[in-house]
């Protein structure tokens, strides 16, 4: 350890202590007896807070400091964890600073090793608040799918009822069907082109089981990127490949949506979230390989309802049972598409 090193974790200490504020360890030191963790920020201490449930689907980009502020409430101001398969521990100081909580702590599990380390399980299990950070989702199917990380993940959702999100690649495996992007990034042109271009790559109901989420799809990135082709894409697919009744959530980046236990859905940030319903009795014209996607159904094939955020949360939705008459604050539009181009 060099001396200005030393000298910074010795005033950061000596800081901690006359403030009577937690203990601020060093987060780029690696713990032994923590695998998998590149840091804790606060109280090594494990406490239990009362918790409520709830689920972040942001959009990847610039965090939203709303929603993250909104899952500490929900913590009891007890023990963050943040996953992810690469990156650093980033995370650690900058939710340690936008509210109340007892630590935070990232972990890097990039192996199925750690992804069954007991330890690493039961850090999971032991918090009260739980991130997924953004990346490479089928980094997180490859390291994590039918694990004891996983296992956690889902006793945190609905067993122990703590707020959990996800951005970007975060947020593609929070719905219980999702796109792998295993191979490489998905366009809506490629995919509207050929719906069964081998890059569309989709999964269904064997990963994360948030609550009401079952039978959903979400997307990212979704203005920025241009993404709502491929979205309707992946809900033509689903509908046809699994004969499910599926719906879709999609937030662009800088925006989060915020769905409270009782699957009542606000929106926080600074660009829009949607909402799309197709209708189960008008299914695409033309849905097959090779062949670009027709969903016109006289111009009615998607319901799609536009929410844009804001910083105290915006707009409702209910996704417990999309209950479309309780939707409020926000824009209902109709979607269709014809030989591979989307109408709006």
């Amino acid at each position: 350890m060099n001396l200005f090193k030393a000298l910074l974790i010795t005033c950061l200490s000596i800081y901690s202590h006359v403030s009577n504020a937690a203990p601020i360890l060093d987060t780029t030191k690696r713990y032994p007896n923590r695998p998998a963790s590149l840091g804790i920020i606060g109280d090594t201490a494990d406490v239990k807070t009362a918790t409520k449930l709830g689920v972040v689907m942001m959009g990847g980009g610039k965090d939203v400091d709303a929603a993250f502020k909104w899952m500490i409430s929900r913590s009891g101001g007890g023990d963050v964890v943040i996953i992810r398969a690469s990156g650093t521990a980033a995370y650690n100081p900058y939710i340690f600073e936008l509210g109340k909580v007892n630590s935070v702590e990232t972990l890097k599990i990039d192996s199925r090793e750690l992804a069954d380390n007991d330890t690493v399980a039961n850090i999971i299990r032991n918090a009260e608040m739980l991130f997924i950070a953004g990346g490479d989702q089928s980094n997180y199917m490859k390291y994590w799918r039918g694990t004891k990380t996983m296992a956690a993940i889902n006793y945190l959702l609905n067993k122990k009822h703590v707020p959990v999100g996800g951005t970007s690649a975060g947020c593609a495996i929070l719905g219980g069907f999702y796109y792998s992007g295993e191979i490489a990034s998905l366009t809506a042109d490629t995919a509207l082109a050929n719906p069964y271009h081998n890059l569309v790559k989709l999964y269904d109901n064997d990963f994360v089981h948030a609550p009401y989420l079952q039978n959903v799809i979400t997307d990212q990135h979704y203005l920025t990127r241009n993404r709502q082709g491929r979205h309707v894409v992946f809900l033509a697919r689903i509908a046809k490949d699994w004969q499910a009744n599926i719906k879709g959530i999609a937030a662009d980046e800088r925006t989060a949506v915020c769905m409270y236990e009782d699957g009542q859905a606000v929106v926080f940030g600074s660009s829009k979230a949607y909402f799309i319903l197709p209708d189960a009795k008008k299914p695409p014209e033309t849905l097959a390989p090779g062949t670009a996607l027709t969903w016109n159904q006289n111009q009615q094939a998607l319901k799609v309802y536009e929410i844009q955020g804001s910083e105290t949360g915006a707009g409702h939705f209910d996704l417990a049972k999309f209950d479309l008459s309780k939707a409020s604050g926000g824009n209902w539009l109709r979607w269709w598409v014809q030989d591979g181009v989307l109408h709006k």
